[in-house]
């Protein structure tokens, strides 16, 4: 079954608050934050759909006066792990940053999900610092940045 990437729409909604839930057990973006994101956020958010279900999804923000983009959260369904998604969203998330000029692609990451910190490092992502206690659960986030 072959994987389509596109922007995300508002029907896209609830599978995204499922998604959401089954990845991440706390920090987790509410309905009314993908609405912005769909609807009016400076940003793109991006979906990854396997036939019928949607199987990840990813946010880029951008800041009018910065030539450095966010990846805010990426986030895979557990089913759709190991196929290449993470990998996919993230080309295109890139792609969409240097669309809008930006020089840099940064994004905080949980220090306790090495999966994660392996899957951007694999693709070019380098630590540059850390903040403490960034998450609600008082896990440090690992600071990364890929030049673009």
């Amino acid at each position: 079954m072959s994987t389509v990437f596109r922007l995300a729409v508002m029907g896209d909604l609830p599978e995204l608050l499922r998604l959401e839930e089954q990845c991440f057990s706390t920090d987790r973006l509410s309905r009314r934050s993908f609405r912005w994101m769909i609807e009016g956020a400076n940003g793109r958010l991006l979906v990854a759909r396997c036939g019928e279900e949607l199987a990840g999804y990813a946010v880029v923000l951008f800041h009018r006066s910065s030539s450095v983009a966010r990846l805010y959260s990426l986030a895979i369904a557990d089913r759709a792990r190991g196929k290449g998604l993470g990998r996919g969203l993230l080309e295109r998330v890139e792609a969409c940053a240097r669309e809008r000029k930006c020089a840099d692609l940064r994004l905080e990451v949980r220090v306790d999900n090495p999966v994660a910190i392996a899957l951007y490092e694999r693709n070019g992502y380098r630590p540059f610092g850390l903040i403490p206690a960034f998450y609600q659960d008082n896990v440090d986030a690992l600071r990364m940045n890929k030049t673009l």
